[in-house]
């Protein structure tokens, strides 16, 4: 059976037309679900209501360049750019065999449900899965095929930032072509952190021009960032995702339980994305990483154990559910990226370069945050930040374990990279900066002199001894 739980987020593609035939979902989070026909998201509040067209429905709203949430009557108010999208939150235990979600959590339709069951013969699932995560829970994945009674293969890959290529998703085909999936009815399943997910992705975008692929993932990183969007990709001719398509999957099963098994580095990887979304969008956010951040890392991000179901949302619980919301109030009415000015894009503009440099020494969110550290004094630089604000960001961020400078960030990395960012966008650097804690706006007018002071400024008051 589906379960249901109380602290869970689902969101769905779904189109307006078929919202109220969404049926409750499991303990894991159902995030994207495609309908066939358009990339419209459907959002609603987090609320139990028995009946699902009871549920709060809210519009996205762009002013300024942030994407938020407001009711209905709200969104009458004022000017904004109104989305199409809405947004629903909703959903543990994704390896229990009692629990269908893995299984069938990608089926928003109740009769689709019914005829995928009733199909002749076994059902097949195949499997890719990141090496380490196999070794940890591989057994307990074949476990629960076999109970259901499932046709399944399970390949293990290295799925390691230094060999996410073309060859690594061309070994996924020739595994998936020989196992043999029915394009419309037996989705890929994607299981491990945000190279795993990226590798199966795309290798499920080009098999038969498209099958459909679920996420699963298993790091922090991949839970709040690579598991939310439409993006796949590999890296190419020395390029951070160079080459990819914007698939996005039919579901992604989020589960924090998988968070136990990992190191506090990878831990505070992810919340370098959180941190993201909080500074471009949410106070709150920032507050809660600022305050409970340590705290958080030292329980892998784990809720305490519950006496009542009504008692208030912990701090991992919380932090977690708002980072994904704002980063979905932002891709949701811009998945395919139509729009350029992207908040989401803040520590992403010389982080990729830097991370390809010093391959494999950082990684993904520790770079970053040297990104968006520099971009403070950036920030500072143009008067959008007080140095108060400035240091409050940078002690976050050092609580949470996360470098804020780096040797191999010299400033003509960070020139060359701002140069592709200009080439790639349009002819404008449309630069995300803060403009205090929780609010944010794209900028076009950052001058060179501007950079190059900030980058002075940054690398005086932050490079170590041994960088030098």
């Amino acid at each position: 059976m589906l379960h249901t739980h109380t602290h869970t987020l689902t969101q769905a593609l779904v189109q307006p037309a078929t919202l109220t035939s969404l049926h409750r979902l499991p303990p894991a989070l159902l995030l994207w679900k495609r309908s066939n026909s358009c990339s419209t998201v459907a959002m609603y509040d987090g609320s139990e209501s028995q009946n699902q067209t009871e549920q709060n429905v809210y519009n996205l709203i762009q002013t300024n360049g942030t994407w938020s949430r407001r009711s209905p009557q709200q969104s009458q108010q004022g000017e904004g750019r109104l989305s199409a999208a809405k947004m629903v939150l909703q959903c543990r235990d994704l390896l229990d065999e009692a629990n269908d979600a893995l299984l069938w959590g990608h089926v928003g339709d109740p009769e689709e449900l019914r005829a995928l069951r009733g199909r002749p013969g076994p059902v097949k699932r195949f499997v890719v899965m990141d090496e380490t995560v196999h070794a940890l829970y591989g057994a307990r994945v074949a476990r629960y095929f076999e109970a259901r009674g499932v046709a399944f293969r399970i390949l293990p890959l290295p799925t390691t930032e230094e060999n996410k290529s073309l060859e690594l998703v061309a070994q996924v085909l020739e595994e998936v072509h020989a196992f043999g999936v029915d394009r419309r009815a037996e989705p890929i399943l994607a299981i491990g952190g945000g190279v795993c997910l990226d590798v199966a992705g795309l290798a499920a975008s080009l098999y038969r021009r498209r099958t459909p692929y679920v996420r699963v993932p298993t790091t922090l990183l991949a839970y709040v960032d690579a598991s939310v969007g439409a993006k796949t990709g590999v890296n190419f001719a020395g390029g951070k995702n160079k080459l990819g398509s914007y698939v996005p999957p039919a579901a992604t099963l989020l589960d924090r339980g998988f968070l136990r098994s990992l190191p506090r580095r990878h831990l505070a990887n992810g919340t370098a994305e959180m941190l993201k979304m909080a500074l471009m969008k949410h106070r709150g956010l920032f507050e809660l990483l600022e305050a409970e951040g340590p705290a958080m890392l030292s329980s892998s991000f784990q809720s305490p154990d519950r006496v009542g179901a009504e008692e208030p949302a912990d701090a991992a619980t919380e932090s977690t559910r708002v980072a994904i919301e704002t980063m979905l109030e932002e891709l949701a009415p811009n998945l395919w990226e139509d729009d350029l000015d992207r908040l989401v894009d803040f520590g992403h503009l010389i982080s990729p370069e830097l991370e390809m440099t010093v391959l494999p020494a950082l990684l993904h969110g520790e770079a970053v945050t040297i990104d968006m550290s520099f971009m403070l004094f950036v920030a500072r630089e143009r008067g959008l930040l007080t140095a108060q604000q400035q240091q409050r960001v940078l002690g976050c961020m050092r609580g949470l374990g996360l470098p804020v400078h780096h040797a191999a960030c010299s400033l003509g990395l960070v020139r060359q990279a701002l140069a592709g960012r200009l080439k790639h966008s349009a002819g404008s650097l449309r630069m995300p900066l803060p403009t205090g804690l929780g609010r944010a706006e794209i900028f076009h007018d950052i001058s060179d002199e501007t950079v190059c002071e900030a980058y002075s400024k940054w690398n005086q008051e932050l490079s170590a001894p041994e960088d030098s």
